[in-house]
Order: structure tokens, then sequence, then C-alpha cells
């Protein structure tokens, strides 16, 4: 699953989203919301991340003790 690069324009699109409502927010004065959404973003694009190395790691524990 690592080589899919679906997960990277999923993160890209994330990314880009939670900087247009960080921008908007802060324009607006609302810098503490500004944070709140960054603070998200980064925690889903983290949960993105691990779940990708988790399954890297599955399919090396695979390889290496033949599980079949």
């Amino acid at each position: 699953m690592l080589g899919d690069t679906s997960i990277l324009f999923q993160i890209a699109g994330i990314g880009i989203i939670v900087a247009m409502i960080h921008t908007i927010l802060k324009q607006m004065g609302k810098e503490e919301y500004a944070q709140f959404v960054s603070l998200i973003g980064f925690i889903i694009v983290l949960l993105f991340v691990l779940n990708s190395i988790s399954d890297l790691f599955q399919q090396i524990r695979a390889v290496f003790f033949l599980k079949g």
C-alpha cells in the first residue's frame, strides 16, 4: 500500500483545505480557532501516515515470517 499515490493526494488535499480555513479564520481575527483547525488537520494526516506505516510493517512481517 505504500506505493499507492492516492494517500499523497489525500494528504495534499487536506493540507490545502486546512491552509485555506486557517487563513480565513486568521483574517477574521479568530487565531485560536485557526490553530485548532491546524492541529486537527495535523492529527488527521498523522493517522493516515501511521496507518500506512502499519501496513508496511505488516508486509515486512509477512515477507520475513512467510505467513501464508
